[in-house]
């Protein structure tokens, strides 16, 4: 439904992939990317660091004029954002785009793709010129102009918005937009709606293509929400809009048209079990063989890892992934890395993450601590099996992130000790839990016992500044 332009993850120094979804545009395949609208003066601005997606190259300023278009093109546009497409000497946007808008004296430039790793030296080429950069809808909702803002500064950005995909599905449905959970498909699986579907919850969906409704359909029935009210917006804003409704278990239409917005009313099916929002959740939600967090230890891990929005996560001796997972789960900018030494548990972990709506998941396949090299400096580390493998608990102290956590599970009497001994070292908390359930015993019920869990937490100082233990 949306264009897409590539936009690093939050904390990243770069995209996790070349593009992603654009929730606030109105038109255009996933395979367009979109720009916005620019005033380029010769004035340099060297951008660099954290987040940075031009690294400490020095691109030209530039004062951004960022206009969304929709489906409706010219017609739809305000009399300012028609002022700045007339006053402008290079227009720039998908080919889609350009021919949304009369010809003016400016010279066109369709974008390339990837149009991230280009961005700069477009501008860059243009520098002193006014350039105008079209944009599918409100381009700060996931859109092209919060690139821009990150790439020359809020200073040097100026937005004119269009109405996005979802406020224009909502106007046609009657639907609150604050109360509507949108989520964007245009370059994720299908398998990243799980985590939003929950009965009674309206959502969004931005579509990657004509397919990706039928893909829907599939995952509500197969989940066990088959009896959900399912509407397709096509082509919203365009003289030929259309909708199309029905229920996933009985969706018929193969293919709808590539710019389209999928509306679903969660109904579960009799029967269904929820998944709950918080740590926590069954055993029975996982695939595994036998390596596996249970859920009560689980909830009490996830509160010591104590998940933040944006941060990562390695879930190192990961078992099942389940600590992982619900790390991610706890909001969707969170993000984690699960090493496991055995390549079957490995790809166990993958298909437990796209089930139960993570796809993102990173799997790491290799022996830790060795397996660790490289990999991103995380926020939180839990260490639920290998606690006892030579250098595993220095290792990741050692990448830990200032003010990050490390949790680590112990079952056996070797492992307990390397515990002890951290804690005496280091400091933290260490707890033991013991879990009983109820099982029967002969004709009566009794408490079974889980095998006792030792749990050490510790929370990496930061490093001290001069001065800072005078009185």
């Amino acid at each position: 439904m949306s264009d897409t332009v590539p936009v690093p993850a939050p904390g990243s120094t770069g995209p996790a992939s070349d593009t992603v979804p654009d929730p606030g545009s109105t038109t255009g395949p996933a395979s367009e990317t979109v720009p916005d609208l620019v005033t380029v003066s010769p004035d340099p601005v060297t951008v660099s660091g954290p987040g940075s997606i031009a690294g400490p190259d020095t691109v030209a300023a530039a004062v951004v004029t960022v206009v969304g278009i929709g489906a409706d093109g010219w017609e739809g546009l305000s009399p300012a954002a028609r002022r700045e497409l007339h006053a402008a000497e290079v227009l720039m946007g998908s080919v889609r785009q350009l021919a949304l808008v009369p010809e003016p004296a400016a010279e066109r430039v369709a974008w390339p793709s990837p149009l991230l790793p280009a961005l700069p030296a477009l501008i860059t080429a243009h520098r002193g010129r006014r350039i105008c950069v079209l944009a599918s809808g409100d381009p700060m909702f996931h859109g092209i102009g919060t690139t821009l803002v990150r790439l020359l500064g809020v200073d040097r950005v100026r937005v004119l918005p269009h109405p996005s995909a979802v406020s224009l599905a909502c106007a046609r449905l009657g639907w609150a937009v604050d109360q509507v959970e949108a989520v964007s498909l245009v370059t994720r699986p299908v398998e990243s709606l799980h985590t939003a579907i929950h009965a009674g919850r309206r959502v969004l969906i931005l579509s990657a293509d004509g397919r990706t409704p039928a893909r829907i359909a599939e995952l509500l029935t197969t989940r066990g929400y088959g009896e959900s009210p399912m509407t397709v917006l096509e082509r919203l804003g365009d003289a030929e809009e259309r909708v199309i409704s029905g229920t996933a278990s009985g969706w018929s239409l193969s293919v709808a048209h590539d710019l389209n917005v999928v509306a679903v009313e969660c109904r579960a099916d009799a029967g269904t079990v929820p998944l709950p929002c918080l740590p926590g959740l069954p055993d029975e939600a996982f695939e595994h063989d036998g390596q596996l967090t249970k859920s009560e230890v689980r909830a009490v891990t996830l509160s010591r890892l104590a998940p933040v929005p944006g941060e990562l996560l390695w879930d190192v001796g990961a078992g099942a992934g389940s600590i992982g997972i619900e790390w991610m789960r706890a909001h969707p900018a969170n993000r984690a890395v699960a090493v496991e030494n055995h390549p079957e548990r490995a790809a166990r972990i993958a298909r437990n993450a796209s089930k139960l709506g993570v796809p993102g998941l990173k799997v790491v396949t290799g022996a830790a601590p060795a397996a660790l090299a490289g990999l991103e400096r995380p926020d939180a580390v839990f260490v639920g099996g290998g606690v006892t493998a030579a250098g595993m608990v220095e290792a990741c102290w050692e990448a830990l992130r200032p003010g990050g956590r490390l949790v680590a599970n112990a079952v056996t009497i070797e492992s307990e000790t390397v515990l002890a001994s951290r804690y005496g070292e280091l400091g933290g908390d260490l707890i033991r839990l013991t879990v009983g359930r109820a099982a029967p015993v002969g004709g009566f019920t009794g408490w079974r016992p889980m095998m006792p869990v030792t749990i050490w937490t510790a929370v990496k100082p930061f490093p001290r500044t001069p001065g800072s233990d005078d009185a």
